[in-house]
């Protein structure tokens, strides 16, 4: 016969195995693509941030900070992870071991883009900052990469913050912007006082690793631009890979962000004291 006891004792160890269950939900960290904001000199800035499945607090992540093209400018926040990295974590077998930082460029005129205003730069760095304070980011193990437009924004980032980024990774991009886009030119570029932007880009890189990308069919930045900028790190001794796609076109992310050997490859790379 059961006992009004057994049936209190019952509903007690029911409601404790609630209570713990309802616990352990509230405390599971948000992973995944993650909406967040920024606030920069006044203005607020959408962006999105990957989180692992795996992630937790008690130790470093690597991160990586993902420029866009100019296709994928706007405000909504969401267009830059359409198109690039976004695929390949979708893509990737097992789960991507990176905290990744997707801004997005603001579109209000067709001249505005990474390299020509402050703003974004500063909207950038700014949510690669927050990002890192919340998720756990490791600042040793920063990683900078861009395709098209943000190809252009990598070799710009790498020659104003030369011992920012542990590895950089740009793709389609280049130094000269092409006569369709000059305003996605470089700073150095743009410099009267430099001679040649290639090799000073490459003397401000110095050490830090780089795996270059372009298909050498590219009908929208010329292939030529990361070829002189392989020839300029090669001359300046740096440690530099670079892949060039034969036949393939603007797209050549599609292949990049697709190469086995990426992902290991930056989590080979760490800043050195």
């Amino acid at each position: 016969m059961i006992s009004i006891n057994m049936i209190k004792n019952t509903l007690s160890s029911l409601l404790l195995s609630l209570c713990l269950l309802t616990t352990a939900f509230a405390h599971k960290p948000e992973t995944g693509f993650l909406d967040r904001t920024i606030s920069v000199s006044g203005e607020t800035y959408r962006y999105q941030v990957f989180v692992p499945a795996n992630w937790n607090k008690h130790e470093k992540w690597p991160v990586i900070l993902f420029l866009h093209g100019y296709g994928e400018r706007g405000d909504n926040g969401l267009l830059q992870t359409d198109v690039g990295i976004g695929h390949a974590i979708r893509n990737y077998k097992g789960e991507l071991p990176f905290i990744v930082v997707l801004p997005q460029c603001r579109a209000e005129k067709a001249t505005t883009v990474w390299t020509n205003d402050p703003a974004m730069e500063k909207q950038a760095l700014a949510a690669l900052d927050s990002s890192i304070h919340e998720f756990h980011g490791d600042p040793n193990r920063v990683y900078l990469t861009g395709l098209s437009m943000g190809g252009y924004a990598t070799w710009d980032l790498a020659a104003k913050y030369p011992h920012r980024f542990a590895a950089y990774v740009p793709i389609c991009g280049g130094i000269h912007g092409p006569p369709e886009h000059p305003e996605v030119s470089v700073a150095l570029a743009k410099d009267p006082k430099v001679a040649d932007p290639y090799a000073e880009t490459a003397r401000l890189v110095g050490n830090t690793p780089v795996w270059i990308f372009h298909g050498d069919a590219d009908p929208a930045v010329p292939v030529e631009e990361s070829r002189k900028m392989y020839a300029a790190l090669q001359a300046a001794h740096a440690n530099v890979k670079y892949t060039e796609y034969p036949g393939v076109g603007h797209e050549s992310w599609l292949k990049a962000y697709a190469e086995p050997g990426l992902f290991p490859w930056l989590l080979q790379q760490r800043l050195q004291p």
